[in-house]
C-alpha cells in the first residue's frame, strides 16, 4: 500500500503530516484544519466539498466566539489542493461576505453546480444571539436563508444573497425555525441541485398563548437552472427528523439520512428528485447518540463484482435468500381499497409492512399537521429473490458510534442502500469525543482504487476542541467495517417486510 502525505499549514507555517492509505492500521492518520484558541475562539460544524474536476477540497466550519450556537459568528475556509496521493493546506480564512448585518453565519452547505463550476455555499444567517430553542420555543423564526458563490475554486466570493423570500416565502408562517444541512449538497444526473434541510414546523400554535407543539422534518431546497432560482421541497412527514444529507442511489431514488430524537436514524426516499418523500422509517441498524448528533453521507458507484472477490464479503452463495418484493412504481392512488393500498400490507418508504398504521404512528412519534391527508400507494411490480444482492450504488455513513454520548468517530458501509437493515457495524477511525462530520468521495488517486475524506469534530476530553480531516480508501474500509461476509438469511430479518435484494 502506498502511503499518503498530507501538508498541513497552520499560522502560515507549513509541514509534512503523513497519512496512510494502508490497510496495515487501524486508524486512518488524521491532521487537525481547525483548532480552538485559547482566547476560547471555537470552530465547529464542519462542511467538506470537492471540486471537480480540479484536485480542489474545501473545508468550512464555524466560527464561533465560545462553544455555544449562540456565540457563531462568521464562517472559516480552508483550501486544500489534491497533489497525487497527498494534500496541501492553505491557511484559515474567514469569509467576509458570508454575513448579514446584525445576523451570525451558521450551517455551511455547499454545493457544485459542475456544469458551469460554480459553488453555491449556502448557509443560515440568525439574528442576533437567539438560539434554536428560543426560536422554537417561542415560534419566533429568527433565521435567514442565505448563499455566497465562487467561480474560481474558492479564491474569491460574491456579496450575500438572501433567498429566504423566494425559495421558501409564506410557508415560512408555520415554520418555527430552519436551517440547511450541514455538510455538502448534491447535484443529481439531471442537473438538479439539492441542498438538505430541516425545519420546526409549528404544528398547533395556540394554547394560552404560547406554542403548544412543534416537530421537527427534514426536506431539500432545489434548482434546475444552475442556480438562478431555488424552491422548497415537500417535509418528510409522518416521522420526526432533522439535520440530515441526500444522495442518488438505485432506480433513480434520492436517499435522505437524518437525524432524528427516536432513538435511531431515519431515512426517506424520493422518487421525484427532492420534491417530495416517501414517509420516512426508523434504521434499526443506525442508532442516534444521546440527544442526536449530526451525521454524513456520501453514494459512490460499487466496484466491480470481481474487484474485491477476496475480501471479507462473498455473494452468501451457501444460503438461501429470501423471497423479496420491492414495491417500486409507486403511483398515488384517489380512491383506497377496502383492503388497503397493498392489501394485507401498508407502504412505509419503498416497502410494505403487515401492520397497520394507527398506533405505530403514535409510539414511532408520528404526527400529522392540519389538513394532510396520508397519501394511498399501490405497488405495481414484485421482484423475486434472483435480483442480484450488489447494488448498482453503495453507502458511506460517518457518525459517532457510542450510543450514550458523542464519542469515537465511526465510519459505517451499506451495499443495499434500499434495505435499513444492511447497514455495517463501524470502523472506529477516531477513539475519542468526536461529533459532527462531513464525507466526500474523491475517486481514484495514486495508491487506491477509489478514495474518501472525513473532515469531522474531535477533541482528547470534548469534541469541539478541533475539526481533523483525514483520508481512507475502500480497501481499508472493506478491512476494517466489521460485518458477516455471508448475505442475510430470512431468520435475520423480521418476517413482513418486502427487502429489496
Amino acid at each position: 500500500a502506498m502511503s499518503l502525505g498530507v501538508y498541513f499549514c497552520f499560522c502560515g507555517v507549513s509541514s509534512l503530516v503523513p497519512s496512510s492509505l494502508s490497510m496495515d492500521t487501524e486508524f486512518p492518520k488524521r491532521t487537525v484544519l481547525f483548532q480552538r484558541e485559547r482566547t476560547g475562539l471555537t470552530y465547529r460544524v464542519p462542511a467538506l466539498l470537492r471540486v471537480l474536476p480540479g484536485p480542489t477540497l474545501l473545508a468550512f466550519a464555524e466560527q464561533r466566539l465560545s462553544p455555544n450556537d449562540s456565540h457563531a459568528y462568521r464562517l472559516a475556509l480552508r483550501r486544500g489542493t489534491l497533489t497525487g496521493s497527498s494534500v496541501r493546506w492553505g491557511t484559515l480564512l474567514i469569509l467576509e461576505t458570508a454575513v448579514l448585518e446584525g445576523h451570525r453565519s451558521m450551517n455551511p452547505c455547499p454545493v457544485l453546480d459542475s456544469d458551469s463550476g460554480t459553488i453555491f455555499l449556502f448557509f443560515i444567517a440568525v439574528f442576533g444571539h437567539t438560539s434554536e430553542a428560543a426560536q422554537i420555543a417561542t415560534g419566533r423564526n429568527a433565521a435567514r436563508l442565505c448563499y455566497v458563490t465562487s467561480r474560481d475554486t474558492g479564491l474569491t466570493w460574491s456579496s450575500v444573497r438572501d433567498l429566504t423570500e423566494e425559495a421558501i416565502g409564506a410557508a415560512l408562517q408555520d415554520w418555527a425555525t430552519f436551517a440547511v444541512g450541514p455538510g455538502h449538497g448534491v447535484q443529481l444526473l439531471s442537473g438538479r441541485l439539492l441542498v438538505p434541510a430541516y425545519t420546526y414546523r409549528v404544528d398547533r400554535r395556540e394554547c394560552f398563548g404560547r406554542i403548544c407543539w412543534t416537530s421537527p422534518h427534514s426536506f431539500a431546497f432545489y434548482s434546475d437552472d444552475h442556480g438562478t432560482s431555488w424552491h422548497c421541497g415537500g417535509l418528510v412527514a409522518n416521522l420526526h427528523s432533522g439535520e440530515c444529507q441526500l444522495a442518488s442511489v438505485d432506480g433513480g431514488l434520492l436517499y435522505c439520512n437524518a437525524r432524528s430524537p427516536l432513538g435511531n436514524r431515519v431515512q426517506a426516499l424520493s422518487a421525484n428528485e427532492g420534491i417530495s418523500f416517501w414517509p420516512g422509517e426508523l434504521i434499526p441498524t443506525l442508532a442516534e447518540t444521546a440527544r442526536g448528533c449530526q451525521g454524513s453521507i456520501v453514494g459512490f458507484p460499487a466496484p466491480p463484482l470481481n474487484q474485491f472477490q477476496n475480501e471479507w464479503w462473498s455473494l452468501g452463495t451457501q444460503k438461501t435468500p429470501c423471497t423479496s418484493h420491492l414495491c417500486s412504481r409507486l403511483q398515488k392512488s384517489s380512491r383506497e381499497s377496502a383492503r388497503g393500498p397493498c392489501g394485507d400490507l401498508v407502504l412505509r418508504g419503498p416497502f410494505c409492512y403487515p401492520e397497520p398504521w394507527g398506533d405505530k404512528q403514535e409510539k414511532l412519534g408520528v404526527k400529522s399537521g392540519p389538513g394532510e391527508h396520508r397519501a394511498t400507494w399501490i405497488p405495481t411490480l414484485s421482484l423475486p429473490s434472483a435480483i442480484l444482492a450488489q447494488s448498482p450504488t453503495w453507502l458511506l455513513y460517518s457518525h459517532p458510534a457510542e450510543r450514550r454520548a458523542r464519542l469515537h468517530m465511526g465510519i459505517y458501509l451499506n451495499r443495499s442502500p434500499l434495505d435499513p437493515y444492511s447497514w455495517t457495524e463501524p470502523w472506529v477511525i477516531y477513539e475519542g469525543p468526536s461529533g459532527y462530520s462531513d464525507l466526500a468521495s474523491l475517486g481514484p488517486i495514486p495508491g487506491s482504487t477509489l478514495a474518501f475524506a472525513c473532515l469531522f469534530e474531535s477533541g482528547a476530553r470534548v469534541s469541539y476542541e478541533d475539526i481533523s480531516f483525514c483520508m481512507f480508501s475502500l480497501h481499508d474500509i472493506l478491512e476494517n467495517v466489521p460485518t458477516d461476509p455471508e448475505l442475510p438469511s430470512c431468520k435475520d430479518k423480521p418476517q413482513g417486510h418486502c427487502w429489496p435484494f
